[in-house]
């Protein structure tokens, strides 16, 4: 078969019909399948999305749920040379889809390619930030890791030995970049729009709790404990520069605090500091809020990368138990 797009989703009745055709007109005429890997979603997204021709598995115990379980199960029944994997609040354009396999066909070393993502809500500070500043949702060209979803060669996913890292509650892409790299893989995001993505439409607080409760956050600290004694660590260590930062500083405070007694001033310099780093973040970015939804952001994700590194762990090699909802498209 040539090409599997695997859905992954929990709870998303509201965007899975979307999901699912425009992944069935993507491979329309393509040798392809479509599967929907369900987290045991309490809501109607298996029943909506049973009335199509798909597949549908799902995970057997809810304790296994996170980000990264729902490409792994997918994988493990998909049959595609190319698999794309889409979430279940995301609409799929087939022009990229088209694309992309044209450029895995003609470039042997090319593992994996996104393209342009359209973000539609969002109304948090976090993904305010997604929409408004460059980063790796943009830039096109060859990447470390792609975000957002894309296309992968399968034999370079079987080269580095899983699809996607079933422990990890956030950071799965990254991870499988990582992965790909080190096996001396490419990853490329084209200009050519590729998903419509509908996002939470939470406030900053409210979305920050969600990641929180979730276990979202530990997903960086979780990179990091896998990522030991292998030779992206650097790498990994790297990509959370910012979070390790605020450890940093979290552990200076400590010092201060104990230290005051006998050196008063080095407390009121610390916290003076702090107050200056705000004041300056208040005038770049023009907004109060803005600049107090970025301190705590940041000082949530250094907790749960402390949180996700001490208590993340498990073999992503480790098979998946599922039971099958609907096969028809099997046969």
């Amino acid at each position: 078969m040539k090409i599997s797009i695997i859905i992954k989703a929990l709870n998303e009745e509201a965007h899975i019909e979307g999901a699912v055709t425009s992944a069935l007109a993507a491979i329309e005429g393509l040798d392809g399948e479509v599967i929907l890997a369900d987290s045991l979603s309490d809501d109607a997204t298996v029943a909506i999305a049973a009335r199509y021709p798909i597949v549908i598995v799902q995970l057997e115990t809810r304790s296994h749920r996170s980000c990264g379980v729902g490409p792994q199960l997918g994988y493990q029944v998909a049959r595609g040379d190319y698999v794309y994997i889409l979430d279940g609040d995301m609409e799929i354009h087939r022009p990229f889809l088209l694309e992309a396999i044209a450029m895995l066909d003609a470039d042997t070393e090319l593992a994996g390619v996104a393209g342009a993502v359209e973000m539609v809500g969002g109304a948090s500070y976090e993904f305010k930030t997604r929409r408004t500043k460059p980063n790796r949702y943009k830039a096109t060209g060859d990447q470390p890791w792609l975000v957002e979803g894309g296309l992968y060669r399968r034999a370079a996913l079987d080269a580095v030995g899983y699809f996607s890292h079933r422990y990890l509650h956030a950071n799965e892409e990254k991870e499988l970049g990582l992965r790909l790299g080190a096996g001396g893989w490419r990853l490329t995001r084209i200009g050519t729009p590729a998903i419509v993505h509908y996002v939470h439409n939470d406030d900053s607080s409210a979305m920050l709790a969600r990641r929180w409760r979730s276990h979202y956050v530990d997903g960086p600290g979780e990179l990091l404990r896998s990522a030991v004694g292998k030779p992206y660590f650097r790498a990994a260590i790297k990509s959370s520069w910012k979070s390790i930062a605020v450890l940093g500083f979290w552990a200076w405070l400590l010092m201060t605090i104990l230290m005051a007694p006998w050196l008063p001033t080095l407390l009121i310099f610390t916290l003076l500091g702090v107050m200056g780093y705000f004041v300056m973040l208040w005038a770049r970015k023009g907004d109060f809020w803005d600049a107090w939804s970025s301190i705590l952001t940041t000082q949530v994700f250094a907790a749960g990368l402390l949180r996700g590194f001490l208590m993340g762990g498990g073999d992503p090699r480790e098979k998946i138990p599922y039971k099958i909802i609907k096969a028809d498209a099997w046969q």
